[in-house]
């Protein structure tokens, strides 16, 4: 069975094609039309796509999808063997249940902590019986940069890329790097180290814009070896609900 994941975001568009469990192509959209859509399954030929979708106008692409494949929308009510617990699930993100299915998919009957590092910072739980109650969500790194700009007007917005080196701070733009980087990987510890000690064997897996900068600065820790990177653990989700 050969399934389309598409998981349609405010800045970008990826789309993922998998062959039961197993990802065989990956691609990413600026400016996603139905021509590309058209354009992957007449390469890809999927019998299944699932769409998530943050943006409205999406009626275009479900109405064709609809005509030429089993088609569904994804939606925080699809379980994929995970029992969800969240009070309020309609307003529950659909990237971070998503990704609550990849981690399922990823570590069957194991305590995982996902961690997806993109706009905001979510922390989210599954356990081992394969339940989940929530998380937490906290700034994203470049949130944190504006916001000391935005509500410190003689402070700087200092630019930052994952080359960025993690020092203490000799001038006002490297002290202002350093509080925010090294802030964040504190706070991300934190949040391992008080799951760890809830949750036996715990496992963890970054995702998100900015889980690969993170993953390599945590290799030093002493959580380390608990922690896994993967890019593309909200699109392996896509494709539990549909296997489901």
């Amino acid at each position: 069975m050969r399934n389309l994941c598409l998981d349609i975001g405010n800045s970008f568009t990826k789309a993922a094609v998998f062959d039961q469990s197993v990802l065989t192509h990956f691609s990413r959209f600026e400016n996603f039309t139905l021509r590309e859509l058209e354009m992957l399954l007449e390469e890809f030929k999927p019998q299944h796509v699932v769409i998530s979708s943050v943006a409205e106008a999406v009626e275009p692409f479900e109405e064709f999808l609809k005509a030429h494949t089993q088609y569904k929308r994804f939606s925080t009510l699809d379980k994929a063997e995970v029992e969800n617990n969240y009070e309020t699930p309609t307003t529950l993100g659909l990237d971070r249940w998503a990704a609550i299915l990849g981690a399922n998919a990823t570590y069957k009957n194991a305590a995982t902590l996902v961690i997806d590092a993109g706009t905001c910072i979510t922390y989210d739980l599954l356990t081992a019986d394969r339940k989940y109650y929530g998380g937490s969500i906290s700034p994203g790194i470049n949130m944190r940069f504006k916001a000391i700009n935005t509500f410190a007007t003689r402070l700087p917005l200092v630019e930052w890329d994952a080359e960025t080196e993690i020092k203490e701070g000799t001038d006002t733009e490297t002290a202002i790097a350093s509080g925010i980087l090294q802030g964040t990987i504190n706070e991300i510890k934190g949040f391992i180290a008080s799951y760890t000690n809830k949750h036996n064997a715990l496992k963890v897996i970054i995702t998100g814009g900015d889980g690969n900068f993170l993953f390599k600065q945590l290799q030093n820790s002493i959580f380390a070896a608990q922690i896994t990177s993967d890019p593309f653990l909200v699109l392996k989700g896509l494709n539990e609900a549909i296997v489901d």
